[in-house]
Formats: structure tokens, sequence, C-alpha cells
């Protein structure tokens, strides 16, 4: 199954496959700010893309717009526009699969905030998505939990 570290690594490598997927989308319904401290988006993970795709739908209304370069997630659709993300998940499901993230002013400095309070930054973020569309950060909460960071705006640029 792996560490937790090794389970957040496999989510970084598919938050760039899909994100890259999800650009057009994205730049077309995501909204570009929900006030901070306010879930942004969230990721669903499931061993049966299908049955939970069915679930959800009957359940709470969402339609799903596939990923471009993926058979293996979706884009959650409520009230017209994208809300998340259903996925395989990496390996067996477990309460540490899925991830909300939570908007912030400045990714960065909310990043090493969260490391002086002892969560861990996952290698590899902070990352830009793409067109523009903002960044992201992805920590482990000192308590174990994964959580996404989302910023409205892309990374900073460097000198």
């Amino acid at each position: 199954m792996g560490t937790l570290m090794d389970r957040a690594a496999a989510l970084l490598a598919f938050t760039i496959l899909t994100t890259a997927g999800m650009a057009k989308t994205w730049q077309s319904r995501m909204p570009p700010d929900v006030g901070f401290g306010n879930v942004a988006w969230f990721d669903v993970t499931t061993s049966d893309l299908a049955r939970a795709k069915a679930f959800y739908g009957q359940l709470l209304g969402w339609t799903f717009n596939p990923v471009t370069g993926t058979d293996q997630a979706a884009e959650i659709v409520a009230g017209g526009r994208g809300i998340g993300t259903i996925r395989v998940a990496e390996g067996a499901v477990s309460g540490y699969n899925g991830v909300v993230y939570i908007q912030v002013a400045d990714l960065k400095a909310r990043s090493s905030r969260a490391v002086k309070l002892g969560a861990t930054l996952v290698p590899g973020f902070p990352i830009d998505l793409p067109g523009g569309t903002g960044a992201i950060a992805l920590i482990i909460d000192p308590m174990g939990h994964p959580i996404g960071l989302y910023s409205p705006a892309p990374l900073p640029s460097k000198p």
C-alpha cells in the first residue's frame, strides 16, 4: 500500500497529468475566487469509477465530464460548473484518499506557515495549474491527513 508520502507522490503525478487534461475545463468552469478559507475543489477516489459516478449522480445530481488524456478520472459538475474530480485510486481506497483544496490568498506563505505549524509539504509542490488558472500545494497535516491549498493566482515568477 505504501506510506502516506508515497501516496502523496502518486497524487502529485496524477495531479500533473490530470491538470494538463483539465486546463481548458478549469479555465472555463473553476471560479477565480471562492474566498479565503473556502473549499475551491476536491478529489474523490474510488476503486470503481463507473459505479461511483452512478452513485453520486443519483444521490447528488452530479454529472461528469471526461478528463482529456485519461479514462481514469472525470470532472464532477454540479449546478453547471466543475466542483471537483472523481478518479480511480492509486491502490486500495483508504481514509487518506481524496483531497479537499482550500483557497488561500498567498500560496507560498500559507505553505510555509503550514510547515512551521508541523505539516509536511509534499515534495514537488506547490505547482502552477495549466493555463494560468492558479496554483496548488499539497500538505500532510500534523495528524497525517492530506489537504490541498489553492490559489486562483499562479505562483510568482522567479527572478
